[in-house]
């Protein structure tokens, strides 16, 4: 089951990545939450409570589309409930 969760959440934070629309440091922290979910190198509950500090973090930048604020909602919502 979180297998499932952290493939879909890594779908939406790689399309945030890819998304031109999108402020340079909002796509960096997408693609760092993105790798850092992806690697064997931490405990899975260490590498979901590090994302989700880095994603709360920037879901409150001014700067962010409400599309990408909306994902990033989404991402939060889906770690949560690993």
């Amino acid at each position: 089951m979180s297998a499932e969760i952290i493939s879909e959440v890594t779908e939406i934070l790689d399309y945030i990545t890819d998304n031109n629309t999108v402020p340079r440091n909002i796509r960096e922290a997408a693609h760092e939450s993105s790798e850092l979910l992806n690697s064997d190198d931490k405990e899975q509950s260490v590498k979901i409570s590090t994302v989700l500090t880095r994603l709360d973090e920037i879901s409150n930048d001014p700067n962010i589309p409400v599309h990408a604020r909306t994902l990033i909602w989404e991402v939060l919502s889906k770690l949560e409930s690993i």
